[in-house]
């Protein structure tokens, strides 16, 4: 099942071109990036910027060359990725919230010799050690240092390459490397995974087929440029078609947030169900009202933030939508016109989707997807490329689809189910019944296995009064399975999550097993 697609243009244009492209489209003047230093650049002061700065780092990288990023959100991130593929560099985004580990891991599976990155974000953010960490294996360049070198030569080099971009920049084919992107490794160790740029280029392009955007609107993007949903939707996407993109560093800025969201006037908020609700809660009555649409990526969205927002902003669509890295990201979204609780919306046009039966699962099926989003492939350890067979990606969801491809469903991962005396349960279902019963706290269920059932369901939780009678009798209430209801609890301050604001189940596997330790 798939929609129409008009995938021609997206596979003959490259990143750089298309951002020329927008120019031309929208206006040389239009400003089109902001961040919280409030200096709005045109797309013509994103050009000039972005050959300026190129300039200087091909200076010490040569063509071709995947180029380690370390930035939050920001206008200079924004700026940085054009400078790289200007000079045909590859982009190779860096998660500074993985830790020292993975981050290392990253920057060798994917051959990154120099970082860039800035010296008042890594003091901000007390980044030394990780810095040192990657000194190991690395050249570390700051970017106010390659600044400070752009002399006037530079400048006006930039003056003209801004004038007459496609005679300067470096020829690329849409084929090309886009970016480089790790996954999340919410459950497990991050791969590596190469975007074309034909890749991002049709996934800007499906998503506005999909929804009517406004060019007059401003996205506000709080989310991290090294997750494949800030750095699609939150900066290519608007700058791509018209909209100002509003770029803020941390998402965990709760109080700060809402105030610029409205001093900026944004018309689209970007975010994660976690965040969408700390803002809602955080924020005064008239600091979210004048969004036309929130937009939630990344893990489910909670009818108690659906709610919230409605009862405290009006009448504000908050589209939950459902995407992959590998799909650079997006598969689904629901519509401001047309947007249903418990969906992830239609898929996009373009997207091709099969299912396949996964034993003791009724009602859907593992979620295969193919189209002119789905990546280039995984890095190999080798250095090569395992590019998805005959172009589907498992994304090891199970979900079910209606027969016109309108309404997707997440059911969980393949991971998230347990065999419990036979029967096969969804650990998204069992979290489903605690956040009904304490929809104002975070919760997360894990899977061990259990002599006499096969496997038995743990319930961690920041309530601090959680008990089981009530998740019992909740479960009775809406006719769920008892087996669907986890017998142990375990309470912590906080539930781990990662820099996008997912459940971290990796950290969440080590907690339950101390605690099983120490009780044992």
């Amino acid at each position: 099942m798939s929609r129409s697609f008009e995938a021609s243009r997206a596979a003959q244009t490259t990143l750089f071109d298309a951002l020329v492209a927008a120019r031309h489209t929208y206006g040389a003047k239009k400003p089109i990036l902001e961040d919280q230093e409030r200096n709005p650049l045109s797309y013509t002061d994103l050009v000039r910027a972005a050959f300026a700065l190129g300039r200087k780092i091909s200076d010490f990288t040569r063509p071709g060359e995947r180029v380690g990023v370390m930035l939050p959100a920001s206008s200079a991130a924004v700026v940085t990725f054009f400078a790289l593929h200007a000079f045909g560099r590859v982009p190779t985004m860096l998660n500074f919230t993985a830790g020292i580990r993975n981050l290392k891991a990253a920057c060798e599976l994917a051959g990154v010799k120099r970082v860039l990155t800035s010296h008042r974000f890594v003091e901000q953010g007390k980044m030394h050690d990780l810095v040192d960490a990657l000194e190991t294996l690395t050249d570390v360049t700051y970017l106010e240092d390659v600044r400070a070198s752009i002399g006037l030569a530079d400048k006006l080099y930039a003056a003209a390459a801004g004038t007459f971009p496609k005679q300067f920049r470096t020829p690329t084919k849409p084929s090309d490397a886009g970016v480089i992107l790790f996954t999340s490794g919410s459950f497990g160790a991050p791969r590596g995974v190469m975007l074309s740029q034909q890749n991002l280029v049709a996934n800007v392009r499906q998503i506005a087929q999909h929804i009517a955007l406004d060019p007059g609107w401003v996205m506000f993007n709080p989310l991290p440029t090294f997750h494949c949903f800030g750095l699609t939707g939150g900066a290519l996407l608007p700058i791509l078609t018209g909209m100002k993109a509003f770029q803020y560093p941390s998402p965990l800025h709760i109080k700060q947030i809402p105030p610029l969201i409205k001093d900026s006037g944004a018309s689209i908020l970007l975010a994660t169900d976690t965040f969408v609700n700390q803002y809602a809660r955080s924020a005064e009555r008239d600091e979210l009202s004048g969004l036309q649409f929130i937009v939630c990526g990344a893990e489910k969205v909670r009818e108690e933030t659906h709610n919230l927002i409605i009862e405290r902003f009006g009448d504000i669509p908050v589209l939950e939508g459902y995407g992959a890295t590998e799909a650079s990201p997006v598969i689904a979204v629901n519509k401001p016109d047309d947007n249903r609780r418990g969906t992830v919306g239609g898929l996009l046009p373009g997207v091709e989707a099969r299912l396949e039966a996964v034993e003791g699962i009724p009602g859907g099926g593992k979620l295969y997807v193919r189209g002119p989003n789905v990546m280039a492939g995984y890095l190999t350890p080798e250095g090569g490329l395992e590019p998805p067979l005959d172009g589907w990606h498992d994304t090891g969801d199970v979900v079910s689809i209606d027969e016109d491809g309108d309404w997707v469903k997440i059911k969980g991962r393949v991971k998230r189910f347990a065999k419990i005396g036979g029967e096969m349960v969804s650990l998204t279902a069992a979290e489903d019944l605690a956040c009904a019963v304490w929809p104002d706290s975070r919760h997360a269920v894990l899977s061990l296995p259990d002599p006499k059932k096969g496997e038995r369901l743990i319930l961690i939780t920041d309530r601090r009064d959680a008990e089981g009678g009530p998740l019992l009798a909740h479960a009775q209430s809406i006719g769920a399975p008892e087996i669907a209801v986890p017998r142990r609890i375990i309470k912590v301050t906080e539930i781990p999550v990662l820099g996008t604001g997912k459940t971290d189940y990796v950290a969440l596997q080590r907690i339950v097993e101390a605690e099983l330790r120490r009780a044992a």
